[in-house]
């Protein structure tokens, strides 16, 4: 079971429990039959001094809105005022004045508790709304005197010898009412959540009026005053104290509030006028009371002054309306739309001169005819039932005031025009039309472009990825035998950095029309993207079919080449086939046929690939190592092992090839299974910083114990395409101390060939910064000799598959003779790699070979490995 905790602290606790005694306490004084006006005071006095405590303290609320907070503050100042006028009253009871300045605090009080509950409900309605305010306010309380006066103010008036003494005593109540009055509207209609608030205060309004209205009524007569008019006001701020402090709930709002409101004031004016009416034909003889009729008359002369305004208001409405329609005409018309009138049965009665300009009709000649003449046949059956329908005043369900027309109108060339129309029901006639009619061919035919333009592709024609994606969903929906073909064309990026992408896609357009023309008509032809193209085809239950397609694809782009900007341009293409399955996806067909495609590129071009299940999970594998490799880097799973590199001569360490190593968890990764997805991803930029500063910095360290020793880096294609590779490479060695004599960076041969001129300036950058440089697994290419005249190399290293066939094949051991003497001829330091048996090693001794590294040399090592050989040369 919950239970609700209150803590000492909480404002709630005090007021609640100072309610529950003030109530006691009153409830046993009259009770006891004490003298109800000192009981009534003090119970006031209290009451009013709570509220003002509770709502000031709720205006220090966080969180409250200003409006709000600020209303609170007033309504506390009220109460507080109020509370010291009605502790005043009984006190100064035989002293007029004092009694009128009691009286004085007491209207201050309600005056700013009304004005509070006003500002508590944020509405800042404009001047003209708070004159209509003020105007229905003073009705309101000027017919409630009335009919309080028919019915019990006359006799206290004639039992008073003094006028001016009954004007004094009921100027207070009277104001107090009017304050009432206007608040009314605005805490009714203004926001719900300051509703509670608003209506505890006018409770307090209402109970002020009522015990300041008892108040004068029993000082005129002599008589004692109520006990149950004392009671009211005490109750009302006791109620008032406790809103601030209750959960705010959603209140609903009511629509037909403010509708009432506004006929509140001419209600009670009906209702008075009907009392004084009875009042006066009951054959009373009393002589008129000035102040009664200078009341009746000045609502008569307001009721006549709202009526004047309200006659000039609906005369500037309808000039304003007349007005309107005016410059609707003009405004429809200077914006080529054709005004027309005309009645429920399409009979035309004014139209304006528009229609020549737009159509080709003169006015005269539609003016007096049926609109459904000039309409297309298909569309006059909806457009009759709906003008009909407008015509209709059925109280079940109303004619709709205006309606969207869509038809085509015969101009008087005799073409047809697609024009939209709207019907309105005409102001000025209740049985007439105004119609708008607008021509929309300039639109329409926008319109289908942009349609067109949606699903087709802009360079070639053909549909784009969009149509064809929603034509495969169509396709699997009905027969389940589909096939998707991918086509990439080979080389295509070169041709937009040679002749520029204008030329490109001139290409593109000649490709698209060679593949439309080795397609089948029913064929689905599509441009994916790029230099991508796909084919959705229905083999019916064929798969040969497909696959004869696809090379019938391949053939189409490769057989001649192609002609742009006067060259001619020969491509190849990349062809991945796809067949639907069961509950295959739209998403994954065309995926599988991506995934071909993209194997078929990596195996060299030039080929079909029919998509098997193990692709896609070689891709999937692929895409997580990349991911794996990512967090491997930011979690620092790579560590660097040191393979020796000897003088063959006299067996001594002479440099260290750093080769970096993964360990996944507890598995080792082979560096050629994730070298080259880091490759493939970039992440091979970042992971060869590392390993360019760790290297260094170990290597750096060896040196500075008097080890003469370098250090060897492998470089990839990425690494020195980066932009900021030279740099990386300068603040290594600063930062490690490293000479830059001691770093020998190796490239393989293919890099030398791709992207020349590139690689060459950047390798040359490397060189002049000191940097020694090597060509990695010589001989295997196919430029290396041109390479070594343009390109001052340092070192180079023999591939190991020369090295492995020495001494079991003449021909590997000639070769491995011939790159050792040309090296020597050149200059340059030759390393053997891969030396694994004796034999090997005795006969790159005998050639005369510099360095060597290999198992049979010594294995790749950690750090610790290799320091233990500084002072140590290896037995080889």
């Amino acid at each position: 079971m919950a239970t609700t905790v209150i803590r000492w602290r909480d404002p709630r606790a005090s007021l609640t429990a100072g309610a529950a005694i003030g109530a006691a306490g009153v409830a046993a004084a009259l009770l006891a039959g004490g003298p109800a006006l000192p009981i009534g005071a003090i119970a006031g006095f209290c009451a009013a001094m709570l509220a003002a405590a509770s709502l000031l303290l709720a205006s220090r609320r966080t969180g409250e809105r200003r409006s709000m907070a600020r209303g609170l503050r007033w309504m506390g100042g009220g109460a507080a005022f109020w509370a010291v006028g009605v502790a005043g009253r009984p006190l100064t009871d035989s002293s007029s004045l004092m009694v009128s300045f009691a009286d004085l605090l007491v209207l201050l009080g309600t005056v700013l508790i009304g004005g509070g509950a006003l500002i508590a409900g944020g509405r800042r309605p404009p001047a003209l709304v708070v004159l209509r305010h003020v105007t229905d306010s003073y009705l309101c309380a000027a017919a409630l005197f009335l009919i309080g006066w028919v019915v019990a103010l006359r006799h206290v008036y004639d039992a008073t010898a003094d006028p001016a003494l009954f004007t004094f005593s009921m100027l207070p109540p009277m104001l107090a009412l009017l304050v009432t009055c206007t608040v009314v509207p605005s805490i009714v209609t203004g926001r719900a959540v300051a509703l509670p608030l608003g209506a505890a205060g006018l409770c307090v309004l209402v109970a002020t009026t009522t015990f300041t209205m008892a108040g004068a009524v029993a000082r005129l007569d002599g008589g004692g005053q109520p006990g149950w008019s004392l009671a009211l006001a005490p109750a009302a701020f006791l109620l008032l104290s406790a809103v601030p402090w209750a959960r705010p709930r959603e209140v609903a709002a009511w629509p037909v509030m403010g509708s009432l409101v506004a006929l509140l004031p001419l209600a009670l004016v009906g209702v008075a006028t009907v009392t004084m009416v009875i009042h006066l034909s009951s054959g009373g003889q009393e002589p008129p009371v000035a102040g009664v009729v200078v009341i009746a008359a000045s609502m008569v002369l307001l009721l006549l002054l709202r009526l004047f305004v309200l006659a000039g208001v609906n005369l500037r409405l309808r000039t304003l309306l007349s007005r309107g329609e005016r410059q609707l005409r003009d405004l429809a018309e200077s914006t080529g739309d054709v005004v027309l009138i005309c009645d429920h049965d399409g009979t035309v009665h004014e139209i304006g001169a528009g229609v020549e300009e737009t159509y080709g009709y003169r006015p005269e000649q539609i003016v007096g005819g049926s609109i459904f003449d000039y309409i297309h046949p298909e569309d006059v059956p909806q457009i009759q039932s709906s003008l009909r329908a407008m015509g209709l005043d059925d109280e079940d369900e109303p004619a709709p005031g205006a309606c969207l027309i869509a038809c085509r109108v015969r101009a008087a060339d005799g073409t047809w025009r697609p024009t939209e129309s709207v019907a309105t029901r005409h102001a000025t006639g209740e049985d007439q039309i105004l119609v708008t009619t607008r021509d929309i061919s300039d639109e329409e035919a926008l319109r289908n472009q942009v349609a067109h333009l949606t699903f087709h592709d802009g360079v070639t024609g053909l549909p784009n990825r969009a149509y064809f994606e929603e034509r495969t969903r169509e396709m699997l929906g009905g027969s389940g035998h589909v096939a998707v073909i991918f086509l990439d064309l080979d080389g295509f990026t070169s041709v937009n950095d040679s002749v520029g992408h204008a030329s490109g896609d001139h290409l593109l357009g000649q490709a698209a029309r060679r593949l439309r023309g080795a397609v089948r008509p029913d064929d689905t032809l599509a441009r994916w993207g790029g230099d991508e193209f796909a084919l959705l085809i229905e083999t019916g239950g064929d798969a040969q079919l497909a696959v004869d397609l696809a090379e019938r694809l391949l053939r189409a782009v490769s057989q001649e080449p192609f002609r742009v900007a006067d060259r001619d341009v020969a491509l190849t293409g990349s062809v991945g086939v796809a067949f639907a399955e069961d509950d295959v996806p739209a998403g994954d067909l065309i995926r599988n046929a991506d995934v071909a495609m993209a194997r078929a590129k990596e195996l060299g071009g030039r080929r079909v690939e029919v998509f098997a299940a193990q692709m896609h999970a070689d891709v999937v594998r692929r895409l997580e190592l990349a991911a794996d490799l990512q967090r491997a880097l930011i979690e620092h799973q790579f560590a660097i092992e040191y393979q020796p590199v000897v003088d063959l001569a006299t067996s001594r360490v002479t440099a260290v090839e750093a080769l970096v190593r993964w360990c996944r968890g507890s598995t080792f990764v082979p560096p050629d299974q994730f070298l080259g997805p880091a490759e493939d991803t970039g992440l091979i930029v970042p992971l060869g910083e590392w390993i360019l500063r760790e290297a260094c910095r170990e290597v750096a360290a060896w040196r500075a114990e008097s080890w003469d020793i370098g250090l060897s880096l492998n470089l990839s294609a990425r690494q020195i395409t980066a932009p900021r590779f030279v740099q990386a490479v300068e603040e290594a060695l600063a930062d490690s101390g490293l000479p830059a004599s001691a770093l020998t960076l190796e490239v393989i041969e293919e890099m030398l060939v791709e992207d020349a001129d590139e690689t060459v300036k950047r390798l040359s950058e490397l060189r002049a910064l000191g940097v020694r440089l090597a060509i990695d697994d010589f001989g295997t290419g196919y430029a290396s000799l041109a390479f070594l005249r343009q390109l001052p190399v340092d070192m180079i290293k023999i591939d190991p598959s020369f090295v492995s066939g020495l001494g079991q094949d003449d021909t590997l051991t000639l070769l491995t003779r011939t790159i050792v003497r040309l090296g020597h001829d050149l200059g340059l330091v030759v390393v053997a790699e891969g030396i694994e048996r004796p034999e090997q090693l005795d006969l790159l001794r005998e050639m005369g070979c510099t360095r060597g590294q290999g198992f049979l040399v010594a294995r790749p090592m950690a750090a610790r490995g290799v320091d233990s050989l500084r002072r140590t040369s290896l037995t080889v």
